[in-house]
């Protein structure tokens, strides 16, 4: 899927890049406010869902190949927060959906989870 058309189905603003959101593909997405948990589960390459702000968070996105961020239940990053996604090219969109909204919205569309569960 697109980040275009994960855009348009979360009715989510791209705060972050004026690249074409056509030209990034994400196939897998991985939502948590927990950076310790997105460190320990996220697969590179998955779209980051999060209601988290603080600049911690593209950091952990470099870290782990992260192509983008939506930050969910309407809230607005950090302009510092914008700012080091701009320059480290990870597109930053926001989303007024809870979180549980968006992951049902992207999941009913065929975007899959970032990582498998361990049985227990």
């Amino acid at each position: 899927m697109t980040l275009q058309e994960v855009a348009s189905l979360l009715d989510a603003k791209n705060v972050s890049t004026t690249e074409d959101l056509n030209n990034i593909v994400v196939n897998n997405a991985y939502a948590c406010d927990l950076m310790s948990d997105v460190l320990a589960f996220c697969t590179p390459g998955s779209l980051l869902i999060t209601g988290l702000t603080n600049v911690q968070i593209v950091r952990t996105a470099q870290m782990l190949d992260i192509p983008a961020i939506v930050f969910v239940r309407g809230k607005v990053p950090l302009e510092e927060t914008i700012q080091l996604a701009k320059e480290n090219g990870i597109p930053v969109l926001l989303s007024r959906y809870s979180m549980f909204e968006a992951c049902g919205v992207l999941f009913a569309k065929g975007m899959k989870p970032s990582h498998s569960v361990q049985e227990i």
